[in-house]
This record gives structure tokens, C-alpha cells and sequence, in this order.
């Protein structure tokens, strides 16, 4: 039986103990009486004593409760306590809360229900029930009823319903990292190499000694043995500018939460923070837009910690299986100079695919990060195999829920068809010029970067 099924009330009513007893020993009685049996009369006396004893300590006020989160933010994997705090228990003599979980929360116990005996003339009590978050996003938490029981389970108060609060689960980032350097390095002070001599750490030439070098930066042997004072020159270290595109217009697969299958959106979510908290560590500027949403999906360009945390709680606010849909030819994402643009889609979406294309023939540097793991980009594949093991990433396993049973020869030609379709798409994008890779984890985007910085180094031609 569910919690909604449950009568709600907030006084204090008769249980079925006190029911039970009352109609006992009158039953009892009448039956001493008529048969001439004084024992059944003896067996009737605890049963009236019981009732008698719960009408006269009637309980003279009813409880209040107030529930709470103990926090309102917390990681996946992570737990947090919704609390009931019950005051005016004077009267009570037992106090249980029951909390109701989401498909991606877990209670301890599992059933979710906690009790607590309440010493004579307790003034209050405060009943908690952990509860663990399994997947990113914004769900209610929290919902549930609480009950009191009076003296002798004579008298029951509620159940009374608990708030639904709301509870905000951050992704976790995926696990990132790379030493490829920025194909475009354009900023103040950064870890980068830049194509301009300045302040660095890298060794460029030796040169003669000019009017504002710092002292520090001569070059004593080369001095002595040219007679005049000579300074090694250093390569500028600037920071870039990563703009993160998230496709949320298409989610494909069964998420499992932090220890089952990921979906696409799964893949996109975790790979965004992990490449957002890469980039913001070694002091780039990073900005995100999440595509197929209309409310704060767009995190300007900025660095610190900080923006680290408003990126998560953007992408905390993804609502998956939200069908939007956006014009590609209108948007605007005002791209900073030299900035490099990461597409985190699963390329099903002709929308996404007209947006990376029409990046790409601007100038800018795009580049597409699969999500959807099972095959080389560009390459039709099949859905495993449900008999088979699933696919396995970076990010856990790809669970796609497309065949309702391993003989349903529809649903899978269904679904090279899509592969068919996605193979198309792709192959616009890598016609106008655009790598793309899947989701690895560390080192996805070395590769794809150092042929970028060395194809921004090359000369090009241009037509006159």
C-alpha cells in the first residue's frame, strides 16, 4: 500500500486497538450475563480497563510538525536527511515518520519508514530518514506522512502529510584530463604557450639587452663573452575560452543512476562538468548553453571555483526526456575570440547538427564530442544485443531500451535505420571540417587538439 492510499487526518481519532477492546468486553459482558459465565466476565475486565483508561486520558492537545532538508544541494551518490520535528508530544507515546523515495532515490531502510518511543511528558521529537540522490537533477524530496499513537496505542494523530521539498542532486564530473594545449590561446595570463614572446616560462632566443628587460633575465655567459648585456626572451602563457554545448534535445537509453547505465544525456552531463572543471583548474575561461532549454541554460564565460558551481547547477537543471526544440539559423551564442566550441551531442538531432555546421563555416573552432558510445562515428551500428552484455564507456554502460524483446526484428531494423540517418548527419559535420570523438574520459581531446594547433599555425590559402 502507497502513501497516497493512506486516510489523512491531523487529529487525534480512535485506533482500531481501542475499537477492539470496547466491543470485546462488551461482548463479554452481556455473554457473562446471559450464559451465567462470571469467567467471561473476568476475561472482559483487562479490555474494559483498556478502554477506560484511554477515554479518560484523552489527549488534550494536538502535535505540530515541521520537515526540513538537511541540505538542499548535494553531489550524486550523496545523502541527505529529511527531518520531521514533532512538538506538543506531551500526550504521545510512539512517533513514526514514513518518507516516500523518487525512482532515483534511495531511503535507509528501504521501506522508509522510522519510529521512535516517546518518554512520559516528552515536550518534542525529531524523526530522520536518509536519503540518497542516484542521479543529477531537480526532484522533490521529502514527501511522506507522520504519526502519533496516545497512551495504551489507544489514540492515533495523523497520519499528517510532510511537504514535498525540493532537492538539488549535482552531477559528478566524469574523470578528465588532458595536456594538449589550446589551439587559440588569446588571454592575459594563462598555462598555454602563445605565438608572441613575453612573460613565460619556455625559453624562445637570447637578444640584445633593451630599455624595460628586467635584470633577472640576463644572460650572464653570452654577456661576457660578447661584451654587451644580453637577455633570454620567454614565449607568453595565456589563458582561452571554451564554450560548452550541451544537446538536451535528445536523450537515448536507461539511466541507471551512479551505479547502473548511462544514458546519452548522462554522458553529456558528467562529460561537461568534467571538461568544465579540467579547463577552470588550470585558469581558462569556460561558458556553457544547454541546447533545448529555455530557462537559465546559458552560463556566460568566466573562470573561478565559482563558476564552476554555477555551471553544475545549470546542468542540474536539465530536464531529461524534455522535448524542445530551437532555431538553429536564430541562435546566437556569442562566441568570444578565439574560443574553442565542445558539442556534447549523440548527433540524432538535425537542429544540433545545422547549429556545429553553421559554427564551423563562421571560423570558429568546433569540435564534436560523441556521446553516444557503440560504434565509430559515422558508422551505422545495431543496438546490443539484450541477451549480450551492453555497451561499455567511460561514463558506465549504455542501457538503450529499443527492443521489447530479443526476436523483434522491427525495432531493430528500426534502429539502423536511425544509425543510417545519424551516419548522414555525421558526415556533414566532418565535411565542414569538423573532428569528431567519442567520450573516452582522459585524453579524449588530445589528439583532436594538437592537429587543431597546428593546422591554426599552418599557413592557409585564400582566394583572391
Amino acid at each position: 500500500m502507497s502513501l497516497q492510499d493512506l486516510q489523512v487526518s491531523a487529529g487525534w481519532r480512535p485506533t482500531a486497538a481501542l475499537s477492539r477492546a470496547a466491543v470485546l468486553s462488551a461482548v463479554l459482558a452481556v455473554a457473562a450475563v446471559l450464559l451465567g459465565r462470571p469467567d467471561l466476565l473476568v476475561l472482559g475486565v483487562p479490555f474494559l480497563v483498556h478502554a477506560a483508561v484511554v477515554v479518560v486520558r484523552r489527549p488534550a492537545g494536538s502535535p505540530a510538525v515541521e520537515s526540513r532538508l538537511a541540505h538542499t544541494a548535494v553531489r550524486e551518490g550523496e545523502a541527505t536527511a529529511v527531518s520531521a520535528h514533532l512538538t506538543g508530544c506531551e500526550d504521545a507515546e510512539h512517533a513514526l515518520v514514513a518518507v516516500q523515495a523518487d525512482a532515483y532515490q534511495a531511503t535507509r531502510p528501504g521501506h522508509g519508514v522510522v519510529g521512535a518511543a516517546l518518554a512520559a511528558d516528552q515536550p518534542e521529537v525529531t524523526l530522520a530518514v536518509p536519503v540518497a540522490s542516484q542521479r543529477w537533477g531537480r526532484r522533490t524530496a521529502g514527501e511522506g506522512l507522520v504519526a502519533a499513537t496516545g497512551p495504551w496505542a489507544g489514540r492515533r494523530w495523523g497520519p499528517h502529510p510532510l511537504r514535498p521539498m525540493m532537492l538539488t542532486t549535482l552531477p559528478v564530473p566524469g574523470v578528465f584530463d588532458s595536456r594538449a594545449p589550446s589551439p587559440h590561446p588569446i588571454g592575459l595570463v594563462g598555462t598555454h604557450q602563445a605565438r608572441r614572446p613575453g612573460q613565460g616560462g619556455e625559453l624562445a632566443d637570447i637578444r640584445p639587452f633593451q630599455p624595460g628587460d628586467r635584470l633577472r633575465r640576463i644572460h650572464w655567459r653570452q654577456s661576457l663573452r660578447t661584451g654587451s648585456l644580453h637577455v633570454t626572451g620567454t614565449i607568453a602563457e595565456e589563458d582561452s575560452s571554451v564554450l560548452l554545448l550541451v544537446d538536451a534535445l535528445t536523450e537515448v537509453g536507461r539511466s541507471g543512476g551512479t551505479s547502473g547505465a548511462a544514458s546519452t544525456l548522462d554522458v553529456a552531463v558528467r562529460a561537461a562538468g568534467a571538461l568544465a572543471e579540467h579547463y577552470l583548474h588550470q585558469g581558462d575561461r569556460v561558458g556553457m548553453r544547454v541546447l533545448g532549454e529555455n530557462e537559465r541554460s546559458t552560463v556566460p564565460v568566466s573562470g573561478g571555483r565559482r563558476h564552476l558551481r554555477r555551471i553544475l547547477d545549470t546542468l542540474a537543471r536539465v530536464v531529461p526526456g524534455q522535448q524542445q526544440r530551437f532555431d538553429a539559423g536564430r541562435l546566437r551564442l556569442r562566441v568570444p575570440a578565439g574560443a574553442v566550441v565542445i558539442v556534447l551531442s549523440p548527433m540524432l538531432s538535425d537542429e544540433v547538427v545545422t547549429a556545429t555546421v553553421t559554427l564551423a563555416r563562421s571560423g570558429i573552432t568546433v569540435v564534436v564530442v560523441d556521446t553516444l558510445p557503440g560504434g565509430r562515428p559515422g558508422r551505422p551500428d545495431s543496438p546490443p544485443d539484450p541477451a549480450g552484455p551492453p555497451a561499455a564507456t567511460a561514463a558506465g554502460t549504455l542501457d538503450i531500451d529499443l527492443l521489447d524483446a530479443p526476436g523483434d526484428r522491427r525495432r531493430r531494423l528500426a534502429w539502423r535505420m536511425r544509425m543510417v540517418e545519424r551516419d548522414l548527419l555525421l558526415g556533414r559535420v566532418v565535411r565542414a571540417g569538423v573532428p569528431v570523438v567519442p567520450w573516452r574520459g582522459p585524453g579524449t581531446l588530445d589528439t583532436v587538439l594538437r592537429g587543431l594547433r597546428r593546422r591554426a599555425r599552418s599557413p592557409r590559402l585564400v582566394s583572391r
